[in-house]
């Protein structure tokens, strides 16, 4: 097992689509060191099932942050136990839903949007000393200055195997899904999918998930030892 490093303080910003193992490593690796973990695509998700609670029209920027905006988020940020709340009520189960999954990149597109969750995520970020950040836009716009970038990626069809057992859902189906997100996500004009120049790539296809943590402890230690 590799070493634990419990840095006084250090930021690690986790990106990559949807079923590279972003979510299952981040938390592990949040676990060894002691330290927090943020989901930033739940916050998406969360705002977007705010916006679909109000029955908001998905083309009609302007009306989906202005719900963003008026939306009280509640973040949990134990690894072992994240959870969701939007204005009260508890989304944990509600935001991985195939409603939210198939309206989010839509929500996520919105500049204003992006700006207001932004400020949120790095206010969490700043009152945690050391603390795991995931999402798709970590290492590029939230924070930059991370003490270690990853951009962990799969091959299309592990992907679409991690995703389906996780929802029960037809493996062809979710890689379709999956690649339909992508797209949205890589091509929106604000802060889209891409991996940060200075970050390292780990492709989890075929590696086990306490390997990739291993491994992301070391490259942590040598970070924080150098």
């Amino acid at each position: 097992m590799a070493e634990v490093v419990r840095p006084e303080k250090c930021v690690v910003a986790v990106d990559g689509p949807s079923g590279s193992g972003k979510s299952t490593v981040s938390r592990r690796l949040a676990s060894r060191i002691d330290g927090v973990y943020l989901d930033t695509g739940a916050m998406y998700r969360a705002v977007t099932w705010a916006v679909l609670q109000a029955g908001v029209d998905l083309g009609d920027p302007d009306a989906i942050a202005k719900i963003a905006l008026e939306t009280e988020l509640s973040i949990g940020t134990d690894p072992t136990a994240p959870h969701f709340a939007a204005n009260g009520v508890n989304v944990d189960a509600p935001i991985r839903g195939a409603e939210v999954t198939q309206a989010v990149s839509a929500v996520a597109a919105v500049p204003s949007v992006r700006k207001h969750l932004v400020a949120l995520q790095r206010a969490i970020i700043a009152g945690h000393p050391r603390i795991i950040v995931e999402g798709r836009d970590i290492a590029s716009v939230v924070a930059p200055d991370a003490d270690l970038k990853v951009y962990l990626t799969a091959s299309a069809a592990a992907r679409a195997q991690r995703r389906s057992s996780e929802d029960a859902a037809d493996v062809a189906a979710t890689q379709a899904d999956l690649a339909r997100r992508d797209q949205l996500d890589s091509s929106r004009k604000t802060d889209p999918l891409r991996q940060a120049d200075d970050a390292i790539e780990v492709d989890t296809t075929g590696i086990g998930i306490d390997e990739v943590v291993a491994y992301l402890l070391n490259l942590l230690n040598s970070k924080v030892s150098s």
